[in-house]
């Protein structure tokens, strides 16, 4: 069964069980499938590959995340706490991420190959090592960590 699949059916399953923040939040995730299906031109019927899911869900939840920075930078923690509970819910579906921990020898050993001994090459280093890391890890993080090694 594909994650598309398995988050339509978390839609009963939240109705039934009364979940208000997990519902609202699985129908946002439905919203926004439907919304990228029919943005590469296909049919409300069709499934978007896990790859697809993940995605969409990664983007959900950095506007989640944005949303509640500016929310506790204006001084409105009551619009921020649902926005906590849907970031919770959406973290849920998506792999854990590495750690800066387990970030740096990967990218100790790009710096090497590529060569890059100079601050003004930071941003290259930092591209080659997202690249290599392929979503498995954050880009703040990944950028935290390229810059200590300057």
């Amino acid at each position: 069964m594909s994650l598309h699949e398995t988050i339509k059916g978390e839609l009963k399953e939240s109705m039934k069980a009364k979940d208000a923040v997990k519902l609202r939040t699985v129908r946002s995730m439905l919203t926004a499938f439907m919304n990228e299906m029919v943005a590469t031109g296909r049919t409300p019927q069709d499934m978007l590959k896990d790859e697809e899911v993940l995605a969409v869900i990664k983007r959900l939840a950095k506007q989640r995340k944005e949303s509640i920075t500016q929310y506790e930078t204006n001084a409105r923690p009551e619009l921020a706490e649902p926005e906590k509970e849907e970031l919770a819910v959406l973290e849920s579906y998506l792999p854990k991420l590495m750690s800066q921990d387990e970030i740096r020898p990967i990218a100790e050993a790009k710096k090497a190959e590529l060569g890059i001994n100079d601050k003004s090459k930071m941003g290259m280093l930092v591209g080659g090592v997202m690249k290599e890391l392929a979503g498995k890890a954050d880009g703040g993080d990944v950028k935290v960590v390229v810059e200590s090694l300057f």
